[in-house]
């Protein structure tokens, strides 16, 4: 087998890398170790920052966002007898759209299907060879079990924290933050209770009311580090979301519902670099991992995407290295501001016990919720910096 692209993973990245190229005209294959209806399925980011919007639809990949998707101009920020509205609109000019990964994943595989992208589902034993060559080649095992070579120009890592591409850069610097706590996730079948996400502090942890659809709710609770989903019935976890969410303030409401989906995600930050090794250049959480307080995780990728692509065309189509030559680079300005946007929220809005941190936060909150300046630092980074930052 032979292409000028090997893309290793199939979610949102790789997916979204093989149209680009495809539209530039660059051939890729796609391998992938989970099978596509796995894919598919997972649940993961539900936040589209306005320049994704904008790079989907440029894409032709942008129709059923603006149909089926949900606009939001900005988001609450509460705590305990307070609530206020951010509008990033009126603050910084732009907005974002709730729309899930699942929804974007739907996309790009009705999108690849119609161009008769290759991609070859429940591969294993995926090794890459000889990345720093002008001939780099991937081996894998398909899913008939038979053994294969896929030569290649250039190996393109867009498979997560697990896969192997991350593992193949061998002088990689690896900066990494762990926090004492995690995200009790749900997935519920009720209408959402708000129009727009609540982000709440609130003595007992950190709540996030967030939505999939119009029937759809997607809630989240800040629980300690190992928590098992199995130990919180339904009850106590609408219970402790009413709680966190401030029912009853003010004539507010939380409207329980059967809930479908539990599940429970740790949260940390991680960034490698470079993002290059001779020709397998990484994207997505192949290269770096943020908590998801500040929904960046999938417009991260998405941003990599859009720059990797641009210089790979440039590089095979008309033999131009610069772009690739600064892909690391670019893509880091980025991953950094985003990385510690993100930090930046998490630390703002979840409770360590310490009666000291607790004052500084609500400080930090009260000063974003009423000064000007402080709520156009949080609109401009959540709704999103320009993809070329």
């Amino acid at each position: 087998m032979r292409t000028q692209v090997a893309i290793i993973g199939a979610g949102p990245a790789g997916l979204l890398l093989s149209h680009l190229l495809a539209q530039g005209g660059v051939e890729s294959v796609v391998l992938e170790t989970r099978s596509e209806e796995y894919v598919a399925a997972r649940i993961r980011a539900g936040i589209l920052e306005h320049s994704s919007v904008e790079l989907l639809e440029a894409a032709g990949l942008g129709g059923r966002i603006r149909t089926e998707g949900d606009h939001h101009r900005g988001i609450y920020l509460q705590w305990p007898g307070e609530r206020h509205h951010l509008d990033f609109v009126d603050l910084a000019g732009r907005s974002v759209w709730v729309y899930g990964q699942t929804e974007v994943q739907k996309d790009l595989i009705a999108a690849r299907k119609a161009d008769d992208q290759e991609v070859h589902y429940e591969v294993s034993d995926v090794s890459l060879h000889d990345v720093t060559s002008d001939r780099p080649f991937v081996t894998f095992t398909d899913s008939s079990g038979a053994t294969q070579r896929l030569d290649c120009a250039v190996i393109a890592g867009c498979d997560g924290s697990f896969g192997p591409s991350r593992h193949a850069v061998p002088a990689a610097q690896k900066f990494e933050k762990v926090y004492p706590y995690s995200w009790f996730g749900i997935l519920a079948d009720v209408a959402p209770s708000t129009d727009e996400l609540i982000y709440a502090w609130h003595p007992n942890g950190f709540a996030l009311h967030s939505m999939r659809s119009a029937t759809v709710s997607r809630l989240y609770l800040q629980v300690p580090n190992g928590t098992d989903p199995a130990s919180w019935s339904d009850d106590r976890i609408w219970d402790e979301l009413a709680t966190r969410l401030g029912h009853g303030q003010n004539g507010w409401k939380l409207n329980p519902g059967p809930i479908t989906d539990k599940s429970v995600l740790p949260m940390r930050s991680y960034v490698q670099t470079p993002m290059r090794h001779g020709n397998l250049y990484l994207a997505g959480d192949a290269a770096h991992i943020v908590p998801p307080t500040g929904a960046k995780g999938l417009n991260l990728a998405i941003a990599d995407v859009a720059l990797l692509s641009k210089a790979l065309i440039a590089s095979l189509v008309d033999r131009n290295q610069s772009l690739a030559d600064r892909y690391s680079d670019d893509a880091q300005r980025r991953v950094w501001r985003c990385t510690h946007f993100s930090w930046w929220m998490t630390t703002m809005l979840h409770t360590s016990g310490d009666p000291f941190d607790a004052e500084l936060q609500l400080s930090q909150l009260r000063w974003v919720a009423t000064s000007r300046a402080g709520a156009t630092g949080l609109a401009e980074n959540y709704a999103g910096l320009p993809i070329g930052y």
